[in-house]
């Protein structure tokens, strides 16, 4: 027997031994259980709902400076970075990503590997309870791949960020010119 069923059965016997006890009559126990049998399911499954839409990992997140770096025209892909604050009692994770303006955006992060930067796709992006985690040029990262907008400073971009729970979270990000940085030893940086 599921939940809900279950719940409708206890609610039923509840108000039909109440209703007996208070009813003259059989006719008027079978309107009066009726109706509040499904009143009290129907405000249950109300009450269910929103405590549920309430408790989703999205409505916890806060989104701190977000912004999509801006490239030539024609370069195929670019990268976002932002902070994202997960202020719920529960570590959760980003797990997926999307835009109008790319084809696919992915998780990414750098590794250094036998002394070079290497960029990957990663599964998710782990967000522990009370915790700001930063995604910024040369770490963890949202790569849109397949631009199919330009990216020039002030423009703006629509994120959609998936959370493990199913819940999501749009973001309206302004494009912005990266400086390059140089390396120690005098070559020029790579900036993701």
């Amino acid at each position: 027997m599921s939940f809900s069923s279950a719940f409708e059965s206890a609610i039923y016997g509840y108000f039909r031994r109440r209703l007996i006890e208070d009813s003259d009559t059989h006719e008027e126990f079978s309107k009066m259980s009726c109706f509040k049998r499904f009143s009290l399911v129907g405000l249950f499954l109300i009450c269910a709902g929103q405590a549920a839409v309430a408790g989703n990992v999205a409505d916890g997140i806060m989104v701190d400076d977000p912004y999509v770096r801006a490239v030539p025209p024609g370069q195929p892909n670019s990268a976002s970075f932002m902070g994202l604050h997960n202020m719920g009692k529960a570590g959760s994770a980003l797990t997926a990503a999307s835009s109008p303006a790319a084809e696919v955006v992915e998780l990414h992060t750098h590794t250094m590997e036998e002394g070079m930067m290497r960029m990957r796709k990663v599964e998710k992006i782990d967000l522990p309870a009370g915790e700001m985690v930063k995604l910024q040029p040369g770490g963890l990262h949202l790569m849109l791949i397949g631009l199919k907008q330009k990216l020039v400073p002030d423009a703006k971009v629509s994120l959609t960020l998936t959370f493990e729970d199913g819940s999501s979270l749009q973001v309206d990000t302004p494009v912005r010119k990266l400086q390059m940085r140089m390396k120690q030893d005098g070559q020029q940086g790579h900036m993701h």
